[in-house]
């Protein structure tokens, strides 16, 4: 029995990595001089495998893109290695003739996409950057790849973690600490070490390190139990249908009406529970099973000890749990995994290092009704989360019944009552009486009313950067003091027609701060080549909290404003808008799908034309040539990397 846990645990592990860092082509750039001062770049592929292949230039979504940048291209991108079919088999070679810009330094600035396949099934696309000086043997240089980087605004720097991964990362372990405190789960802890300090007991001194080795498989079960079954699933959807497939799932989960409602629902019933409406338990029979075989000694024992105190608190985890996993589903699909993970080893600390040292329980404060207080605090903090998944419904369908000041209306009351709680103001049937205030509850009474302060000036307009991510756009404000941040409508009326051409879709779309945009490609390319002005393509989404946050925090900027107002002719595209489109604007796909919603068209067109499921995107093209005048850029909070991005592409 303990081998074949192991071997569970080990099999999951390497699968999760394996599927991780599969990278089944590398490539190799050099460059060499040819005459009149002309170099030949070659791009070499080197295949993991002979079962992959990649597709040539003209294979249409799956299609290899080649770009040199920061030289002169005097020849077009050639495959000069075997092509059949469309189909590129080991090794790729790719080769263009180029020449050094005079005054300027010789080098090449390389991009590579694409995507490999293998037996009918297709990986995600991948893209990898090259610097490379001409005149030298090899391209592979990594520190000059990540100085070029640093000194080019526009470039995605693939090599660092996403900061929204990290932000939910931090909030997932903040949420394993605070579940802790529940009153489900903070009792477990005498219950759980007294398991180990018998251990101790029947071995002696003798058994020490074999009882830290036991503690140490504690912990690690507890992490198991929480993380194994998500990325089981997840793994699944994504052996059998492949990337795409298991992003379609997060993308529906992210945006339809249906889960959106069904998680507003499940939070506002979370809520009950943690008030003392109800409690949400798993099957009796389901626990005592598993609490009979956590007498047993030894590794199953102690693998049951940890089963047995994720069913037990699972009436308080699991809302906890619940909400870790709907929030991380807004994003990439690694993300629940990640975040999981956290959450469980945030879980797990404390009561691995009281199985260490049992003699630490005797410090602990004991149970009492402080821990009913803190699950009262979580509901209204479920509350208020809980109505994001309803806003995120209402914008995508344009059902206008979560405008921003509703939204922070609602917000405003919830957190006033949660200040009256921590005042002993109000009380629920399972609460103590508050006799007097102590020092911690006076300063969490004195953030709260901060807090709802804070949101007050918000209900007439107030940006209030710090919620930009949770709050519905500004845009669907109805009312407001002149704070120079148009409502909503605010230039629909004047703005839906220009050259004689009705502005696509701008009667239910627009962007913050009187951002004149076209929400149709097409459209906007003409009007860039009509004013003479480039491209700006903003990739966003009405459930995107990041897009939120660059809005708020980044394009407020004065100077990022007027350059976009200015100099560009900017294209919104959102990517899960669930309006359903006349007829001739439906697209067809190359397998015969029917493309008819306004976010479905655009997620196609972001995948076939630029490689991208993510939000936000910002992308600054030539509208002549429709290539990239400099390097596209993700979510980044750096006001003035993006004033430098906006810049390079008016330069170029």
């Amino acid at each position: 029995m303990k081998r074949k846990i192991l071997s569970l645990l080990l099999l999951a592990v390497s699968v999760l990595c394996q599927a991780q860092i599969l990278k089944p082509v590398k490539w190799e750039v050099t460059s060499s001089e040819l005459e009149n001062g002309t170099f030949l770049l070659r791009a070499t592929g080197s295949f993991s495998s002979p079962e992959w292949h990649i597709y040539d230039f003209s294979t249409g979504a799956n299609a290899t893109v080649f770009k040199v940048e920061g030289v002169e291209n005097i020849s077009e991108a050639e495959i000069v290695s075997e092509v059949l079919s469309g189909e590129c088999t080991h090794p790729v070679v790719i080769e263009q003739k180029v020449a050094p810009i005079p005054g300027k330094a010789p080098v090449a600035r390389i991009t590579i996409s694409w995507q490999a396949c293998r037996g009918g099934q297709c990986i995600s696309p991948e893209e990898e950057e090259f610097t490379i000086e001409l005149g030298t043997a090899t391209g592979s240089f990594e520190e000059a790849r990540l100085e070029e980087k640093a000194s080019q605004p526009g470039t995605v720097d693939d090599t660092q973690p996403s900061k929204s991964l990290w932000a939910l990362i931090l909030e997932a372990i903040a949420w394993g600490f605070v579940a802790l405190l529940t009153p489900c789960v903070f009792p477990m802890v005498p219950m759980t070490v007294s398991f180990f300090l018998k251990q101790n007991d029947n071995s002696g001194n003798a058994g020490k390190g074999r009882g830290r080795f036991l503690a140490g498989v504690f912990g690690l079960s507890i992490v198991a139990l929480y993380t194994l079954p998500i990325a089981i699933v997840i793994l699944l959807t994504y052996i059998t249908g492949g990337a795409s497939v298991t992003a379609d799932i997060f993308n529906f989960l992210a945006t339809h009406w249906l889960p959106n409602i069904l998680f507003f629902i499940v939070f506002m019933l979370f809520a009950a529970s943690f008030f003392g409406a109800f409690e949400i338990t798993l099957p009796s029979s389901l626990v005592n099973k598993s609490d009979a075989k956590s007498n047993k000694g030894g590794l199953v024992g102690v693998f049951f000890v940890a089963l047995t105190l994720v069913l037990v608190s699972f009436s308080c985890t699991g809302p906890i749990v619940g909400s870790v996993l709907i929030k991380s589903t807004q994003g990439q699909f690694w993300e629940p995994i990640v975040t999981m993970l956290a959450f469980s080893i945030a879980f797990a600390l404390p009561f691995t290092v009281l199985a260490f040292a049992p003699s630490l329980l005797k410090k602990l404060p004991k149970s009492g009704g402080w821990l009913n207080s803190v699950k009262v605090v979580l509901g209204f903090i479920e509350v208020a989360l809980g109505f994001k998944f309803l806003s995120v419904a209402d914008q995508t369908y344009h059902w206008g019944l979560l405008d921003r000041e509703v939204y922070l209306a609602i917000w405003i009351v919830v957190f006033t009552l949660l200040g009256f709680y921590l005042l002993g103001k109000i009380r629920f049937a399972l609460d103590s009486e508050v006799k007097h205030l102590s020092v911690f509850r006076l300063i969490l009474v004195i953030i709260d009313f901060s807090f709802v302060v804070y949101m007050i000036p918000g209900m007439w307009g107030a940006p209030l950067k710090a919620l930009s991510g949770y709050l519905p756009p500004i845009t669907t404000q109805d009312f407001r003091l002149e704070s120079g941040v148009p409502g909503r409508g605010a230039f629909i009326a004047s703005e839906t027609e220009s050259a004689g051409e009705a502005r696509k879709y701008a009667d239910f779309l627009e962007l913050p701060y009187g951002i004149e945009a076209y929400f149709d490609y097409d459209q906007a390319r003409r009007a860039a080549l009509r004013e003479g002005k480039p491209l700006l393509i903003d990739f966003t989404g009405h459930g995107c909290v990041n897009c939120r946050e660059m809005e708020s925090r980044v394009w407020s900027d004065s100077r990022v404003l007027s350059i976009m107002k200015q100099d560009y002719v900017v294209c919104a595209l959102y990517a899960d808008d669930k309006m359903v489109l006349p007829r001739e604007d439906w697209v067809t796909t190359p397998d015969g799908k029917v493309l008819k919603s306004l976010g479905k068209i655009n997620s196609w067109f972001a995948m076939t034309r630029f490689n991208v499921n993510a939000q936000p995107y910002y992308a600054i093209l030539d509208p002549a040539t429709e290539k990239h005048k400099v390097p596209s850029r993700g979510y980044d909070l750096d006001v003035e990397a993006f004033l430098n991005f906006l810049q390079k592409g008016l330069e170029q």
